[in-house]
């Protein structure tokens, strides 16, 4: 208890009791203190030159100065000591974030250049609080609808190519607005200019406005020299940002606490976007981005921690209206390039390696290719030749089938022929053909084999009609073997149209006298 410190009201309280003359025995009772501190303070109280009246009405910190006994001052050896120690504190900490330095080390090193050290437990409490005060933060305050903060997730997404099954890792954009903290999320096909422009262009169409700057840290997307004072930006985004009116901010290079507000919202999208999404497949990048909307959503609509509003209320109550208004049209970031045609009918460009077609008539033509990050438009003399949705898949070819020759069209129509689209042909023209063909389709163990019989059974309709290949399916079903040549035999010998006289049974065995029956094995 002499160690523990009483507080200033129970000091006034004391002054109270001891004016009303009660015994130092009956005010530790009153107080429910020890005599021994109620005796310290009482002689504390009477040392000072003043009446106890006069001591009640001191305000706290005069009367502090009284009971309160002042620190013990350092003895000048040990002050000396802690002078020596602080003026290194700086280079220890900067060395403990070096890899492979250690307290201990750097304690041994200490002691080796220090007449009087300080032992070790002292010498990391000291360490300790001196990180403590290192590390404090300040509370900036953010005017509404000034400042937008863009920042890359460390951790990507991902979702599945249901073609090849290859998993596509996509890079995250996290953008936030800091006075609201209201926040967006788009998953990218890469990290390239074109994909950050198309996301920042969503991003202000999400906000509905745009603010008056955009602060970025010094990533080579979008900063070409770094600076502290004037940093250089490339062409394409200060392009974005003269059609936005919006002013280009760099942080400090290695300064991560410049951006702050959209740091803390890169980890909350790690609780409350990635970890909800972690067990679920995606299979497109559209797919993958309307699930982080959604979570999105929820996270603006949550309250903050101890208080009565979420960000999107904050947002629509205090910013939205703030913001500048959009331009009439939206940014456009084209490329124009010149490619040859080739053999196989297609060019390439060079940024992903993919292949688009045209129309086979230009092979070895130059063309000229207009892209953006969504549509690739081919021109041939200023007339536009084919129009293909942008693909990021690398060396891989999209293709128009109207591009290909006659023989290429039929080859490429067989690669995707499958039971289903037979049979659906099939019903086109009647039950009992739809019938057929599915008997057809089970009469070998590799469907595929059967499907130059099944072309040429659809290719009959167009010699003898609907009604007349309907009526020898009807005829054939009845038989046990089910091809090509049965169909063909029945309308070229015109059995089809002989409804009156039942189908021959051309599958049963015929009678011989060599030929026993069971009653002769019983």
């Amino acid at each position: 208890m002499s160690n523990k410190v009483i507080s200033m009201q129970q000091i006034r309280a004391l002054i109270q009791l001891l004016e009303q003359g009660m015994s130092l025995r009956a005010i530790a009772a009153e107080l429910r203190l020890s005599r021994q501190p109620v005796t310290l303070y009482t002689a504390r109280l009477r040392s000072a030159f003043c009446s106890l009246q006069e001591l009640r009405q001191l305000p706290d910190a005069e009367l502090a100065k009284i009971v309160y006994p002042p620190a013990p001052a350092d003895s000048l050896s040990d002050s000396e000591r802690r002078k020596d120690i602080n003026t290194r504190m700086a280079y220890f900490l900067t060395e403990l974030k070096r890899t492979g330095v250690t307290r201990l080390l750097l304690w041994e090193e200490y002691r080796k250049e220090c007449t009087d050290p300080y032992q070790y437990t002292q010498f990391c409490i000291l360490l300790k609080e001196a990180s403590k005060t290192s590390k404090a933060t300040m509370h900036l305050v953010h005017a509404p609808a000034a400042m937008m903060m863009v920042d890359f997730a460390g951790d990507k997404m991902s979702y599945v190519d249901r073609l090849t099954g290859e998993v596509i890792l996509c890079p995250v954009l996290v953008v936030v607005l800091p006075f609201s903290k209201y926040t967006f999320v788009m998953a990218l096909p890469d990290a390239t200019i074109p994909q950050v422009i198309k996301a920042l262009t969503a991003c202000l169409h999400f906000l509905g406005g745009t603010p008056l700057s955009l602060k970025t840290d010094n990533m080579k997307q979008v900063v070409t020299k770094s600076c502290r004072y004037e940093p250089l930006f490339t062409e394409a985004l200060q392009g974005w940002a003269q059609h936005y009116n919006i002013t280009l901010l760099a942080t400090r290079v290695a300064k991560p606490q410049d951006k702050g507000a959209v740091e803390n919202e890169v980890k909350i999208a790690y609780q409350r976007i990635y970890a909800p999404l972690r067990d679920t497949i995606f299979y497109s990048i559209d797919e993958l981005n309307l699930a982080i909307r959604t979570q999105g959503t929820r996270h603006n609509e949550k309250l903050f921690q101890l208080k009565d509003h979420s960000r999107l209320e904050l947002f629509e109550k205090e910013e939205r209206s703030l913001l500048n208004a959009l331009p009439a049209n939206p940014f456009e970031l084209k490329h124009q390039v010149l490619a040859k045609v080739q053999k196989n009918y297609h060019i390439t460009l060079g940024e992903n390696y993919h292949h688009y077609s045209v129309p086979y008539q230009f092979i070895a033509k130059q063309v000229s290719a207009v892209y953006d990050t969504d549509i690739v438009e081919i021109y041939y003399q200023h007339q536009r030749i084919a129009l293909h949705r942008r693909s990021f898949k690398k060396h891989g070819f999209t293709t128009v089938a109207e591009h290909m020759p006659a023989g290429h069209q039929q080859f490429y129509q067989q690669q995707g022929w499958t039971p289903a689209y037979f049979l659906n042909q099939a019903m086109r023209i009647g039950p009992a053909v739809h019938r057929y063909i599915d008997e057809v389709l089970k009469a070998r163990a590799f469907t595929e084999q059967t499907y130059n019989a099944c072309r040429g059974i659809l290719r009959l309709h167009n010699q003898y009609g609907s009604q007349r290949l309907e009526a020898a399916c009807i005829r054939a079903l009845s038989g046990q073997v089910f091809n090509y040549r049965t169909l063909q035999n029945i309308l070229a010998s015109n059995l089809d149209q002989d409804i009156d006289s039942p189908p021959q049974d051309l599958f049963r065995t015929p009678d011989h006298p060599n030929l026993r029956g069971p009653q002769s094995y019983q």
